[in-house]
């Protein structure tokens, strides 16, 4: 978490940021409108762009990093990557002002998507005396499909035991997908809650979890009740409940 408040506002695939004052201290408002907030490339796209719009009232700096990004173990890896650069990494945006910034992968995908993240810093100046500034960073992911259409196939089950339980997702298709707005029924009717801070995507080729906060678990050989959003849509399906590992 950013030690301040960050609004952000989703429109017409664009991500606006605004940095506000901290309670009872001095802070420089600085606001960026990044699009779009996920890159698609399609079979044989090699390049893309990002528009960086300077919404604040003094010039900002911004670098950005390219990153290969999986998820082993179902937890987010960012990893080190020339595989896709960024031009230009370093720039310097005037208010009211906009910098393209050139996306360019060096390879192309083979078999399944191929995925990594941008990390974009603001690279706030010295503070003056009396205020402070903070720095911004946004992570924006980057999904390259290989020559041939590659699509998620996802299996769900639940993995339970007397202390725990999980909401888990297989992904074993050739490209990612993203869970949100998650409901899980159980076989009695009851509502179970799921957490949700997790991020919501399942890469090609993973296995994703969420974690289950109930007072009942649901107890290995029952059948809960999957309500959720894709990218695909809206679906809903029975989940069977297993033993966990």
């Amino acid at each position: 978490m950013m030690p301040a408040t960050i609004a952000r506002r989703l429109a017409v695939g664009a991500l606006t940021v605004l940095i506000v004052a901290l309670p009872g201290r001095a802070a420089r408002a600085q606001s960026l409108t990044v699009l779009p907030i996920a890159v698609q490339m399609v079979p044989g796209q090699m390049t893309s762009i990002l528009r960086i719009i300077n919404q604040g009232d003094s010039e900002t700096t911004i670098q950005i990093r390219t990153f290969a990004w999986s998820q082993p173990e179902g937890k987010d890896q960012l990893t080190t990557s020339d595989e896709v650069l960024a031009s230009p990494p370093l720039a310097m945006i005037p208010p009211g002002d906009t910098q393209i910034v050139r996306l360019v992968l060096r390879r192309r995908p083979l078999g399944r998507e191929a995925t990594y993240r941008i990390l974009l810093d603001q690279l706030p100046p010295p503070a003056a005396p009396g205020t402070v500034r903070i720095a911004l960073r946004l992570s924006i992911p980057i999904f390259a499909q290989p020559q041939t259409r590659a699509v998620p196939h996802l299996q769900f089950h639940i993995e339970s035991n007397a202390r725990q339980a999980s909401l888990v997702a297989l992904n074993d298709g050739g490209s990612h997908e993203a869970i949100r707005d998650i409901a899980l029924t159980a076989s009695d009717g009851s509502g179970l809650k799921v957490e949700t801070n997790a991020s919501p995507y399942v890469l090609a080729g993973t296995t994703h979890s969420w974690r289950i906060v109930a007072q009942n678990l649901p107890v290995p050989g029952a059948i809960a009740r999957l309500s959720a959003r894709a990218d695909s849509g809206a679906f809903e399906q029975a989940v069977p409940v297993v033993a966990a590992p």
